[in-house]
């Protein structure tokens, strides 16, 4: 079977359900995929059944099956946190939907930095920041922010460790390699394996021209 080629343009499975959101060149959208009003970043990939949400999602990120990125949020201080006091057409209670509810939903957006991996299963919840090179755990509920490329897991979700010492974490926060264009990174490709061979050529203020 021939592998799956991407292109500049986005491939969004025929299964997949995008709505009001911008898809990022190079990205890959997969099976039973639901994206709305969300900002995916190029070259990021979603594995089959994710749901995001009002979430801003960086560039080359990793989204496993089942994730779920801002579920839905129920007004708990209301007499009924059922959705009939806000999707009130669908019950012929108004003529018109509760849209402060849903403008509160959209203010507590999710923000997801640049080359994180989150696991299978894992749920993110509204408000969440997660930094850039971070690893979700599979299973995880992310409640609370995670730092740039720190490894959190567990149920809630909690730092485990650290992907790299400070050192090199700052250094690659500085290089901002996920910003080069796609000469740069064919042109440097290779030392995308190699971390301290990346550091140090292109760390501490050095230029890949």
């Amino acid at each position: 079977m021939e592998a799956k080629r991407l292109t500049e343009e986005p491939t969004i499975h025929e299964t997949a359900d995008v709505k009001k959101s911008i898809i990022g060149s190079w990205t890959d959208i997969g099976p039973n995929s639901k994206i709305e009003e969300s900002i995916i970043g190029d070259y990021t990939y979603t594995s089959g059944d994710v749901q995001i949400i009002y979430s801003e999602i960086g560039k080359f990120c990793s989204i496993a099956t089942n994730v779920r990125i801002h579920p839905v949020n129920h007004p708990t201080w209301r007499v009924t946190q059922h959705h009939l006091t806000y999707r009130r057409v669908q019950y012929g209670f108004d003529s018109q939907d509760d849209e402060e509810f849903f403008q509160w939903r959209k203010d507590h957006k999710v923000t997801v930095g640049h080359d994180v991996w989150i696991g299978h299963g894992a749920i993110i919840m509204p408000g969440v920041t997660i930094g850039t090179g971070a690893v979700i755990g599979a299973g995880a509920i992310v409640t609370k922010d995670i730092p740039p490329y720190m490894i959190a897991v567990g149920v809630p979700a909690s730092p485990l460790k650290e992907r790299f010492p400070k050192e090199i974490t700052d250094e690659l926060l500085k290089i901002e390699w996920w910003n080069w264009d796609r000469q740069q990174l064919e042109e440097c490709f290779e030392d995308l394996k190699d971390v301290e061979r990346f550091i140090k050529k292109y760390g501490q203020g050095s230029s890949i021209d």
